[in-house]
């Protein structure tokens, strides 16, 4: 079976889908493995260390695309690009399906199966290929990087000859995979971290950390059985925001992270809030490619409203891009490892493992996703 993996065409990516290490694990299972010239350059890893873990190196793209039995990438494949593709092709990727509509569309009628990796659902058995966890908790540690390197002052506590220097206060709003890593390094730096989520569960876990939980009185609230927060009333957003008022005005870094899957980021602070923070503040926006959570803040640019940073930064995980490229391509080896017939040497797609049925978008002309097609019928 001919595994392709091909560079991203993204102009801002430097993740890379698949490192050596990968490569050799799959070359290992029974697969080629061709990649295209200068897949890892962006990571530092040349094509010579590809060839040493047994990869081949493509003759041309479009070579690759026409003759792949699976295609693994990082992004969503460009609409020309799935014309390419030999009708049974596997192509594993990040989707976004909820937003990419017509994509499905043009993977369905090339009889492509297409696996969504974000649709993967939470499970234990899941967990070593779960792409959003690995992605989300670098972003969390991006996000407070990048705070401490545009606020003004110290994250830590200082006693110098000219006196204590008071340590920063850092406002985490939403509680996952990553406002728990920017909770922990954001605390590994010094700063007092304060915590707000809809979901009084994660409390436990906040204050395991070092840091101060906000209660806000919501009613009724909860999570998914995938772990994700459920979407607040009318009525709920107005108390959330009132709330967090108090934190934010008290606060030198503000990092919003909430986000509902398969829907448009809510919008938590707005311009009332930032009217109460304090001159020189700074707001990481980690939802601005879903809509962002803050008014105001755009994609890739720095705004400053009422004397407050907001920086609505896409890609927060490409930021420690070989990092990243190692988690995810490790995530993306599991996957194939764990649907992999050792007897017959092909990616077993089938349809009633619970993995696959969650993953699987299209499959032999057809949509098969449960939940995409119940999501995109509302």
């Amino acid at each position: 079976m001919l595994i392709a993996v091909m560079k991203e065409r993204h102009p801002r990516e430097k993740r890379v889908p698949l490192i050596p290490a990968t490569a050799a694990r799959l070359v290992k299972l029974g697969a080629e493995v061709v990649i295209e010239s200068g897949l890892g350059m962006s990571c530092r890893f040349d094509d010579d260390e590809y060839k040493e873990a047994g990869a081949t190196i493509g003759s041309s793209q479009e070579d690759m695309l026409k003759t792949a039995d699976i295609i693994l990438r990082l992004r969503k494949p460009p609409k020309d690009e799935v014309i390419l593709m030999k009708k049974g092709c596997i192509h594993v990727s990040y989707l976004d399906p909820f937003n990419e509509g017509d994509l499905v569309e043009t993977l369905r009628d090339a009889h492509i199966s297409a696996i969504s990796l974000e649709m993967i659902p939470r499970t234990t058995v899941a967990q070593k290929m779960d792409v959003l966890s690995s992605q989300a908790n670098l972003g969390g540690y991006a996000a407070v990087t990048l705070a401490a390197d545009q606020l003004d002052r110290t994250f830590p506590m200082m006693t110098t000859p000219a006196g204590t220097i008071k340590p920063a206060r850092v406002f985490i709003i939403g509680v996952g995979v990553a406002g728990l890593q920017a909770i922990a390094t954001a605390k590994r730096l010094g700063a007092i971290v304060e915590a707000f989520d809809t979901r009084p569960v994660v409390e436990e876990q906040v204050r395991s950390l070092g840091a101060k939980f906000v209660k806000v009185d919501l009613g009724e609230t909860g999570q998914t059985k995938d772990g994700y927060a459920k979407a607040l009333t009318p009525e709920q957003m107005a108390l959330q925001q009132e709330g967090m008022a108090n934190a934010c005005a008290r606060a030198d870094v503000v990092i919003t992270t909430a986000q509902l899957f398969g829907r448009p980021a809510p919008r938590i602070i707005d311009h009332t809030i930032l009217a109460q923070m304090r001159p020189g503040a700074v707001i990481i926006d980690m939802a601005v490619e879903t809509g962002g959570n803050v008014e105001g803040s755009e994609m890739d640019t720095i705004v400053e409203i009422e004397g407050v940073k907001i920086l609505g930064i896409a890609n927060l995980p490409g930021r420690v891009a070989t990092t990243a490229s190692q988690m995810y391509s490790a995530n993306l080896g599991n996957f194939v490892e764990h649907f992999w017939d050792k007897e017959s040497k092909l990616l077993a797609v089938h349809h009633e493992n619970e993995i696959m049925q969650g993953a699987l978008i299209t499959h032999n002309g057809e949509i098969v996703s449960k939940v995409y097609k119940n999501i995109m019928k509302k």
